[in-house]
């Protein structure tokens, strides 16, 4: 498989090769008559006559459905996911919507010498110039994000620690990995809040379409990410809906609506802006969206650090907070257990005894009783333990711990790529001479460079979507709209004998 997906999928059995006894579902219906048909009729052909055989077109959708194999990047990019079609509906007039992730949005920067401040403002006037009619930041989606997750943290712990660890759900490399080579034990584990690509998704076609009084068929939403595992997680049939269009008459007339509709990878972007000749240092600097988009009145940036979401970092704030009323300063400094990918935080409580005793006072001629209270410090509980969980290796060792029940953890920030998403494998490679180690420290460095730290719950644009949208934090509407289940895959015969 190539490189460009994450190391999860790329040794998950899903080969980028169909091997002859691993056929393809999609193809063995799609030409089995035919081959029926010729078995019957075949005739001797010479040792020399080549085999006649006919190309199959799948889907992403159909690579899901089946737990045999996942073709390259190279050669399963289809039309629904690839440049040509974002700017077909450019073309086409269609209403184009575009959401950018933050870490696309540093690599964009490392690369053209930028802050992620201006690469932003660029990004916008970029794709305004081709014909788009908003660009917004994932990071305010990230931020819906953490907040039901944080939510929903809280509502597993106090439920006696049912379903701990609970494993992050934004890493679609993982999600794929888990549905169909880990199956039904450790599904339950996976936070069910969508991912801030997903959400923002959710946002833009459940909500903003309906505010603006736009056609839910004419809009169009892209997303830019570094990772091309997220192609994957915008075709699950879990992220679309169906919407009765009644034309002419017909009340039956349904169309299947995705809440992203094209995912682009920070290198295509790169590759569009080449493509076009565009010298994007000296593009100018447009104001920013607001409305799903976290930049204050000043402009500036706002969010949170972890270039991987900052799941683990701030579920562990809220949590700290709310469960046992310590404010935890961010930050968080995680300290490096196995390798710098496989990194913990705990808290601590040092809880305190109060005994009653009573002194009796034997020098007078009457016993008087004093009260004294006397308090034991008893040494500290580890009442939270979070971990950040990057890379197959670390994923497979802590998948192991909880099959056996031995995991202690009652958090883990999954990500299936080496040091996470800030080393995606639809980033921009790194220069001549550089190597992957120093680009992602250069990443680190600029993903907060000119961003300033903020609460999630304190995000005036989640407040809004809250108050006009969801209603609150945990709420039905919100667990509609925001969050989703997992399907554990049957692996077929072929794919296990194939394997084997």
């Amino acid at each position: 498989m190539s490189e460009k997906f994450s190391p999860a999928l790329r040794l998950a059995d899903l080969n980028d090769f169909i091997a002859p006894s691993q056929d393809c579902i999609v193809s063995l219906k799609a030409i089995k008559s035919k081959h029926e048909k010729a078995e019957n009729q075949e005739k001797v052909r010479s040792p020399s006559q080549p085999l006649q055989t006919e190309a199959v077109k799948i889907s992403l959708k159909d690579c899901l459905a089946c737990s045999g194999c996942i073709t390259s990047a190279e050669t399963i990019m289809l039309e629904k996911q690839s440049l040509d079609e974002f700017l077909a509906h450019i073309n086409y007039g269609d209403t184009v919507v575009v959401s950018i992730s933050p870490q696309s949005r540093a690599s964009l920067a490392a690369y053209f010498d930028l802050s992620p401040s201006q690469v932003l403002r660029k990004v916008t006037t970029l794709f305004k110039s081709l014909g788009a009619k908003a660009v917004y930041d994932t990071s305010c989606s990230r931020d819906l994000s953490l907040i039901e997750s944080c939510n929903e943290f809280i509502s597993r712990y106090q439920q006696h620690g049912q379903s701990l660890p609970m494993l992050s759900s934004a890493c679609p490399g993982w999600i794929c990995y888990a549905e169909k080579t880990l199956g039904s034990y450790i599904l339950p584990y996976i936070s069910h809040v969508k991912s801030p690509q997903q959400t923002i998704g959710a946002a833009i076609k459940h909500h903003i379409v309906q505010k603006f009084g736009l056609k839910l068929d004419n809009v169009y939403h892209v997303t830019v990410m570094p990772c091309y595992d997220k192609k994957l997680e915008a075709a699950r049939d879990d992220f679309s809906f169906t919407i009765d269009k009644g034309e002419n008459g017909r009340p039956n007339s349904v169309m299947t609506i995705p809440e992203v509709d094209s995912v682009l990878t920070t290198g295509e972007v790169l590759d569009l802006i080449q493509s076009k000749s565009i010298d994007f240092k000296t593009l100018k600097e447009s104001p920013l969206d607001s409305m799903l988009t976290n930049v204050d009145k000043k402009g500036h940036l706002f969010g949170v650090s972890g270039g991987s979401g900052g799941y683990a970092e701030t579920v562990f704030c809220h949590a700290a907070q709310k469960l046992f009323g310590r404010e935890i300063q961010r930050p968080i400094e995680f300290r490096h257990i196995r390798n710098s990918d496989f990194r913990e935080v705990t808290l601590e409580v040092c809880f305190k005894l109060s005994l009653l005793l009573t002194c009796f006072n034997f020098m007078k001629a009457f016993i008087c009783n004093i009260l004294l209270y006397v308090i034991l410090q008893v040494d500290g509980e580890t009442v939270l333990k979070f971990a950040l969980c990057y890379g197959f290796r670390n994923l497979q060792n802590i998948v192991r711990k909880i099959k056996m029940g031995k995991c202690d953890y009652h958090f883990i920030e999954v990500m299936a790529c080496p040091s996470g998403c800030l080393n995606g494998g639809g980033q921009i490679k790194p220069r001549t001479g550089q190597s992957t180690k120093d680009l992602i420290q250069q990443l680190e460095i600029l993903y907060m460079q000119d961003v300033e730290l903020a609460d999630p719950f304190d995000n005036p644009v989640v407040q809004r979507l809250y108050d006009e949208w969801l209603g609150q934090p945990g709420s039905e509407k919100a667990k509609r709209f925001l969050h989703t289940e997992y399907h554990p895959l049957v692996k077929s015969t072929a794919s296990q004998l194939h394997n084997w």
